[in-house]
């Protein structure tokens, strides 16, 4: 089987503490960390047993948090990046650990998904640290929240960063009417796909690889086919990727994150993203970012998010 895994262990706790994210405002202590650490040690353990079962994995992790401040996170990463049948590990990361480790990683398999933070850290750090992933040779990208206030912050990074580094925007969804027209087309010249996250897309009962190919796996091996349904489908290691697979359709009202509506086959996310779409690196033709595939064509304007 051919699967994507989303793995979150009881890690929750930032070194950062932006306003808008509650995992800034919390500490873990010594007994939760060295839980984490355990259950990442397990994970990894029975990730290295697939390829006995003929399984082909993508590994996405997406913490509570800072993980490769924890020197567990960076060794796992390492290890996976170099089994054959791992296709991709990629993690998102505010990019502030020291990025010795990245020399040793497969830099065919690993990947960045760098958040950046404008108050948390200074532009000419994360530009340090984004041109250390690029020589050793780590393909990342570079993404940030679409607050009103940050939109300077992001452009100029956006003016400094290489031409080939893609630079996405979350859109800021808390208040309705957020954006206004000045703000839509600011960030729409930063992110030319900054309009797809934009939207918020009706869900229920619809297609979904979530629960079938796809799986989100919590530190104890508990897995939901999506990090927003709170339903369990089972647990990794008691079930294993074929007693867990099952077409599901979604149970969601609407689908509004990144991670979870790429993997709606009707939006054909997969054409704009390719091998990226994990790390939310889009493909490129003749160098430029590609188009938008028939599924994608959506729109903003200023009342509508």
């Amino acid at each position: 089987m051919n699967a994507v895994l989303y793995y979150r262990g009881s890690l929750s706790s930032c070194n950062y503490d932006c306003p808008y994210c509650p995992f800034g405002k919390t500490k873990d202590n010594a007994e939760t960390l060295a839980k984490d650490r355990k259950q990442l040690r397990v994970f990894v353990d029975w990730v290295r047993e697939q390829g006995q079962a003929g399984h082909r994995l993508s590994i996405f992790f997406n913490p509570y948090g800072e993980a490769l401040i924890h020197r567990w996170y960076r060794e796992a990463m390492v290890e996976l990046s170099h089994m054959p049948y791992v296709a991709k590990i990629a993690i998102q990361t505010n990019l502030s650990a020291r990025l010795d480790f990245a020399r040793e990683l497969n830099p065919g398999k690993a990947a960045f998904w760098a958040t950046y933070h404008p108050g948390q850290v200074t532009e000419e750090r994360f530009l340090s640290q984004c041109m250390q992933a690029r020589e050793h040779g780590v393909p990342f990208s570079v993404g940030s929240v679409g607050l009103r206030s940050a939109i300077p912050a992001i452009a100029s990074l956006r003016a400094m960063l290489p031409e080939d580094v893609y630079l996405w925007v979350n859109a800021y969804k808390d208040q309705p009417d957020y954006y206004g027209d000045e703000d839509i087309a600011a960030l729409q010249a930063i992110d030319p796909y900054f309009g797809i996250n934009a939207m918020d897309y009706e869900s229920l009962g619809k297609e979904c690889h979530a629960g079938s190919s796809v799986f989100y796996v919590q530190g104890a091996g508990l897995v939901k086919r999506c990090y927003k349904d709170r339903g369990l489908i089972g647990n990794l290691y008691r079930d294993g990727l074929e007693g867990l697979s099952a077409k599901r359709a979604c149970r969601m009202k609407v689908c509004d994150c990144y991670i979870g509506y790429i993997h709606m086959p009707h939006l054909e996310l997969a054409g704009i993203y390719g091998d990226g779409l994990l790390e939310r690196n889009p493909r490129r033709v003749g160098g430029r970012l590609g188009g938008l595939p028939a599924g994608a064509r959506v729109s903003v304007s200023g009342g509508g998010i």
